[in-house]
């Protein structure tokens, strides 16, 4: 058995981490950690059959030789410094934060206004993006789960760039569920504010989402001098779920059926993929409370089958294929687990 710790377990993340693994036939829960309600159980934070006290991390730090995966769900840049003594120590490191997903520590200050204090553990870390990136996982001992929006953004657009036929204007429009802002109370996520409501913010260049976007899209074509992207993000008034609408250009003469061809061979062995065919559009609904990703493909003008504008639409449960059923798609795939243990 795998044994497994996770730090940061009272969040939604660490509450998906902890539904999917406990029906993971490799894997066994060993110690949860929660700074506010250490010397709890978990089923006091949570009402549910778990019963495993919670520590505070720094207990949790030297108890790391009775796990083999640590899986932090922490907030962004409170994961540098347990992200490093946990990789000390040997055991493989899945960090969901922000922290270790920028190869660039430039780009990294640049976005979330301050240095990184591990630049030298960059290098090591594998972007886990397991469609994309799979045979880098593939035994890595620290790996970066992505964001949610870039997930989706990339995971839809990743074909077009790698062959060439991504024009660099992306507009990018996400709607995501209000679970997305995580478990901490704030005004805008009460209930009477985000019911019956819908509002954009970081609209344009602002969201911290895209320096993943330009990574991904940029290793995937080194010959695009950079991709130039509207992004606006959305709270949507329902729990789980992103639907990224994405406007886009190809290389003119590139066909409908030309993409459709180029992503089914692109995703053709890829479980969690699901490309819809014409005329059904992605939905949340096509992968709620899943580890899938639905992508559906229209020409801007259906009487101009070779014209050169698409929408990509591109579906995410936030909490699972967006965060924790990527995490462990991510063990799974480092430690030689069949890949879709506890997800399917």
């Amino acid at each position: 058995m795998t044994g497994v710790g996770i730090a940061g377990a009272t969040g939604y993340t660490g509450y998906e981490l902890i539904r999917l693994l406990e029906r993971h036939p490799q894997t066994e829960l060993v110690w949860l950690t929660s700074e506010q309600s250490a010397g709890k159980k978990y089923s006091d934070v949570y009402p549910g059959p778990w019963d495993t006290e919670l520590v505070a991390l720094e207990s949790a730090l030297e108890r790391a030789d009775e796990v083999d995966v640590v899986f932090l769900a922490l907030p962004h840049a409170q994961s540098v410094a347990p992200v490093r003594a946990f990789h000390n120590t040997g055991v493989t490191v899945v960090d969901l934060s922000a922290d270790y997903r920028l190869q660039d520590p430039d780009t990294y200050a640049q976005w979330y206004g301050l240095a990184h204090d591990a630049p030298d553990l960059l290098d090591r870390a594998v972007y886990g993006l397991c469609e994309v990136y799979r045979a880098d996982i593939a035994g890595a001992q620290l790996i970066a789960n992505p964001g949610c929006y870039p997930t989706s953004v990339n995971l839809a657009l990743y074909p077009l760039a790698k062959a060439g036929w991504l024009q660099p204007r992306i507009i990018v429009d996400s709607k995501s569920g209000v679970s997305g802002a995580g478990r901490k109370p704030k005004l805008p996520y009460h209930f009477v504010e985000a019911n019956e409501n819908i509002s954009p913010y970081n609209v344009g260049y602002r969201h911290r989402h895209i320096a993943e976007m330009e990574q991904v899209l940029g290793q995937a074509n080194a010959t695009q001098d950079g991709y130039a992207f509207t992004f606006v993000p959305h709270l949507a008034p329902f729990n789980q779920g992103i639907l990224s609408t994405i406007y886009v250009s190809v290389t003119a003469g590139v066909r409908e059926a030309d993409i459709r061809a180029l992503f089914a061979e692109t995703y053709a062995n890829e479980c969690f993929i699901q490309l819809l065919p014409a005329g059904v559009q992605a939905s949340v609904r096509h992968v709620a409370h899943t580890n899938h990703c639905a992508i559906s493909i229209t020409p801007v003008n259906p009487a101009q089958a070779d014209g050169a504008d698409y929408i990509i639409v591109a579906s995410i449960d936030n909490l699972v294929k967006g965060a924790s059923g990527q995490a462990i798609q991510n063990m799974n795939i480092a430690l030689g687990h069949e890949e879709t243990a506890g997800l399917l």
